[in-house]
Order: structure tokens, then C-alpha cells, then sequence
């Protein structure tokens, strides 16, 4: 079931979607200069200073991404967000007046997608919002093909094939662990995303995670070594602190 997800398929051949853009911010002002720049865009935008409307937007709408304050006068942000990620998969950008990494970690754990800091250019809104949908389209085109079709991905020289169960980094195999391998090719699968330790620990090895543990951490710390990274300036696998693990873009 594609909840949340629209047929993008048209979008590929062309048809103009004119996506549509969930704001919720009770700084009129800022909202007020966020919804020019999109509409100047040809997005269609939705406009809420308060959580409780914006909930109800979410369940009649169809949307495509969301750009949520984190401090609201009803309900914080961080509400809607999980509220969000009950049915719908499209990006969530959080915005938070917070210098601070706790707002900014909480709202990726949750399932924010991205976060902008006030104050803000809102050309940079605009370049984010646009980022993040064509990543969206890209995911689910990928989504909407079979498994089994998606068997190998090289990025940037490290190329990985599901099929043959090998690894190559600039030409070189890689003797990798079964355990080490799930690791790598669920990161590769998740390119572009920060996948928490939890998620990445029960999706390989199948098991509940369990507080304070530190299995995932060691074992990428094995990967790293067979891949010569550096754990400071890595390559590939880049940890993102207090939240999980990425192969970036």
C-alpha cells in the first residue's frame, strides 16, 4: 500500500504535479515570506500558524512535503512530525530557532528529513524544498521496481552486488563478514539518509535492539578498517553524532 505517495510515474512523462507544501510557523511573517517564494516557484502551499489545523490539513490533503516550526503555540512541531510519519513518507524540513544540535537530532530521529535554522535566507528554503523533492521522486521510483531488479550499487568506487555476495573498493575485494556486508549494503540501499543504530541493528540482524548496545558501533568500526577510512574524515560511511549512520549523496 502507497500511502502517502503520489503517481509519480506521471510526474517522469512530464505532467505538471504542481506539488503541493504543507508551512507551519506561528511567525506570520516568516510564513508569510516562505509561501511567496514558493508560490513565485509554482508550488501550491497550505499556510498554518497552529498545530491543530496543520493536523487536520495533514489527514484531508494530499501532500508533498512539510516544513514544520518546532516551537508552535498549541502543539510543538516534533507532534506533527510523528503524527506525519504514521502514514506518509514525503520530506519533512524542521525549523528551529535553536543554535543548538538537540532540536535539530531530535527532529532526524523522528523522521525529519532536513532542518533550516532561523534566521534563514528563503532562497535557501526554496533550494531545500527542491532538493528534497527530487530525492523523493528518486526514491520512489526506486521503490516502485521489483526487489530483485535492484541487485548492485557503485557509488563512487565502492561498488556492492546483493547477487554475488561481493564488495570492491576502486577495484579491490573486500573480504567482508556476512554481518559486515548486510551492514554496508543496507547503507547503500539507504544512500542519502541517516539510518539510526537501532533500525540498522534489528534490520541485520534481526533482533530487538536493546539499550546501550554497542554491536553496530564495533562493527563499523571493523568496516572501516577493511575499507581504510579514517573515522574522522570518512569516506562512506559518515556517523552522524546522536542519531545513526549515512552514506551520503
Amino acid at each position: 500500500m502507497n500511502v502517502g505517495i503520489r503517481n509519480f510515474e506521471d510526474r517522469n512523462a512530464g505532467v505538471d504535479m504542481n506539488e503541493s507544501i504543507l508551512i507551519v510557523d506561528d511567525e506570520k511573517e516568516i510564513a508569510d515570506l516562505i509561501e511567496v517564494y514558493l508560490k513565485n516557484d509554482g508550488y501550491t502551499v497550505y499556510k498554518f500558524c497552529n498545530g491543530m489545523d496543520a493536523l487536520k490539513c495533514i489527514e484531508e490533503t494530499e501532500l508533498d512535503l512539510a516544513i514544520i516550526d518546532v516551537m508552535l503555540p498549541d502543539i510543538d512541531g516534533f507532534r506533527i512530525c510523528r503524527k506525519i510519519r504514521e502514514k506518509f513518507y514525503y520530506p519533512i524540513i524542521i525549523l528551529t530557532a535553536k543554535a543548538e544540535d538537540g532540536d535539530k537530532i531530535m527532529g532526524l530521529t523522528i523522521g525529519a528529513d532536513d532542518y533550516i535554522t532561523k534566521p534563514f535566507n528563503p532562497l535557501e528554503v526554496t533550494a531545500r524544498v527542491k532538493t528534497q523533492l527530487r530525492r523523493y521522486v528518486r526514491y520512489n521510483n526506486l521503490a516502485g521496481k521489483k526487489a530483485a531488479e535492484i541487485s548492485e550499487y557503485d557509488i563512487r568506487g565502492l561498488m556492492i552486488n546483493r547477487d554475488t555476495h561481493k564488495c570492491h573498493l576502486y577495484g579491490k575485494e573486500l573480504q567482508l563478514t556476512p554481518i559486515e556486508f548486510g551492514i554496508l549494503w543496507y547503507l547503500c540501499e539507504h544512500q542519502g539518509m541517516v539510518v539510526p543504530s537501532e533500525e540498522l541493528f534489528e534490520a541485520v540482524w534481526g533482533e530487538k535492539f536493546l539499550n546501550n548496545n554497542n554491536t553496530v558501533m564495533a562493527h563499523i568500526g571493523r568496516l572501516r578498517e577493511k575499507m581504510n577510512e579514517s573515522a574522522k574524515k570518512p569516506k562512506f560511511i559518515v556517523n552522524v553524532w546522536g542519531v545513526g549512520y549515512t552514506i551520503e549523496k
